[in-house]
């Protein structure tokens, strides 16, 4: 799919709620933060409001999964039911026996004995409820009447609503004006600020394991007119335009892919004063915008006849004149233009040469030889016939994985790249630096340089480095756990010397748990946040602390940002 092309571990905009891709914005901090007062044994309601796709559900699941060891949760996700099925449900998820067809006094009760044994036993009980605006006033009211069970020092269940702002509505009833005073805490949860929309986009892609700035800065203001800051509809548009930008190989996400995205994820009609918009008017539109696109057709092949152009090309197989009405349609109306335009037959005066991947390509065991030179190492195929296992007998490692350009430029280190040439059929290539367009091969025609663009027509995004190991793992004083604690330690003072920001803050992080210290790192880096020191985490050190090693990037061979 689209996410190896990019070199994504996975998908970065499903629309899935999971708590890894969490962008806590200052509201949804807010909100987390109310939701984690509903642990302290205060009971009463916890009210938390947003619009459709603004993340309720996804700060709830990262609640779940930050709540304190000693709380029990119940979350009903349906609750369109009855006041005696939505008690039943809460006895199935707080695994309280009951008959299937108890009373409502029955299911009272024995939630009632629940919550005093698990009082005694120093739990505390929480029931969460999502799209509570489904609720009707008889099962709120039933709601109401459970957070009556108490001792004399404190509620026995806290309950947490999430739901659309019309929550705040039926709460506000005559008849819920008892439950409407017992709500302890609100919050209503915002869509992001179009300044926050950058951070939230690179927070996403870094996740999913790719760093780097993917999206124009004009497909981020296209975006945000798009979606207004809805995370739902942020993620399906840039899922859409990932998927597009895909299809035709482009590594950027321009502010055409949003927009085409945009109207796949609309479904193509837009809306005029919150009214549908009106057949007719959709009709005179259209032909309003075909009549245009084919004046612009007709002047362009009146162009393309002239003599400076020669003879027009013939159309692709299977084009039709709507194809053409659309591309013209949509070139015409992109956010960004092109700055300047290659006039066909003509070129910039250098003669950049051809990339024939049969005649460059190389065995996997010369591609090692090759890139274990550029390390100033020595390989030989018939001693060692596994390279990896020699990488560390000479203190290097090996790292295999798919990627994107981007990944590459990430890892800074000379690769061997997968090409195919066939169904089937890959040879090797070393790429051995890259520097703006232009990338220098190992081959088995020796050195060559060209363009980057030829070689990924058969560049699938497989690739190998080698990386230097870190000391903890060559012997030494730093053999062992305690010394890789160590080593890591010092390696995340230094950073934190570096990167903080100021004298305060680098104090904080130096007083960190080292697992605590990396998260800060590898937050700070775009990676994976996970505490594990790994090869990719290891690596970037090495980049931001100057080890020297061979680099891939040409301007970082003599320094580093």
């Amino acid at each position: 799919m689209y996410y190896d092309f990019f070199g994504f571990r996975e998908p970065p905009f499903s629309i899935a709620p999971d708590p890894r891709y969490l962008y806590l914005s200052d509201r949804h901090k807010e909100a987390l933060a109310h939701l984690m007062y509903g642990v302290q044994g205060q009971g009463g309601f916890i009210v938390i409001t947003g619009e459709v796709g603004t993340g309720k559900t996804t700060v709830c699941r990262c609640f779940l999964d930050n709540a304190p060891e000693h709380v029990d949760i119940a979350l009903i996700l349906n609750p369109r039911l009855s006041a005696r099925e939505l008690l039943s449900a809460v006895c199935d998820e707080l695994e309280i026996a009951h008959d299937p067809d108890a009373s409502i006094k029955v299911l009272v009760d024995a939630i009632n004995a629940d919550l005093l044994k698990a009082h005694a036993a120093g739990r505390h009980k929480v029931l969460i409820i999502d799209e509570a605006q489904n609720l009707s006033a008889d099962v709120l009211e039933q709601l109401r009447l459970l957070t009556n069970l108490e001792t004399a020092e404190k509620k026995l269940l806290q309950i947490v609503l999430l739901g659309q702002p019309e929550l705040q509505d039926i709460l506000a009833l005559p008849e819920l004006r008892q439950l409407n005073q017992r709500v302890t805490a609100r919050y209503h949860l915002d869509a992001i600020d179009k300044a926050e929309l950058p951070a939230y986009l690179q927070y996403r892609v870094s996740v999913a394991g790719l760093r780097g700035d993917l999206f124009t800065p004009a497909a981020i203001r296209k975006l945000y007119r798009a979606s207004q800051g809805v995370p739902r509809l942020i993620n399906l548009i840039s899922d859409r335009a990932l998927l597009g930008a895909y299809a035709e190989g482009d590594h950027q996400i321009t502010a055409l892919h949003i927009k085409r995205a945009a109207k796949e994820v609309s479904g193509g009609l837009k809306q005029k004063d919150g009214k549908p918009a009106r057949f007719g008017d959709s009709v005179s539109h259209l032909w309003l915008v075909v009549a245009s696109a084919l004046i612009a057709i007709m002047g362009t092949l009146w162009v393309l006849d002239s003599p400076h152009y020669g003879v027009l090309a013939e159309p692709e197989d299977g084009q039709s004149v709507s194809g053409v009405i659309e591309r013209v349609v949509a070139a015409t109306t992109d956010d960004e233009s092109v700055s300047e335009a290659q006039i066909p037959g003509e070129s910039d005066g250098s003669v950049e040469p051809e990339f024939i991947p049969e005649q460059h390509g190389l065995s996997t065991q010369d591609a090692y030889v090759e890139l274990f030179e550029l390390w100033g190492k020595i390989y030989h195929p018939e001693v060692a016939p596994y390279p990896c296992q020699h990488a560390q007998n000479v203190g290097l490692e090996c790292l295999q994985r798919e990627g994107a350009r981007r990944t590459l430029e990430f890892l800074d280190r000379p690769a061997i790249l997968n090409l195919r040439v066939a169904p089937g059929q890959e040879i090797q290539v070393v790429l051995r630096a890259l520097n703006g367009p232009s990338a220098t091969l190992n081959t088995s025609e020796g050195p060559v340089t060209v363009s980057f663009q030829q070689i990924e027509r058969y560049w699938f995004g497989g690739f190998r480095v080698l990386w230097r190991a870190p000391d903890y793992q060559q012997g030494g004083v730093y053999s062992d756990k305690q010394g890789q604690t160590l080593w890591i330690s010092s390696k995340m003072m230094e950073l934190a010397d570096r990167y903080a920001g100021n004298e305060q803050e680098a104090d904080r992080i130096k007083r960190l748990a080292v697992p605590d210290q990396v998260r800060w790192y590898q937050k700070l880096r775009g990676l994976t946040v996970d505490g594990i020191p790994g090869a990719m985490t290891i690596i970037q050190i090495q980049n931001d602390l100057g080890v020297d090693v061979p680099r891939l990037v040409a301007e970082s061979v003599t320094g580093n940002s």
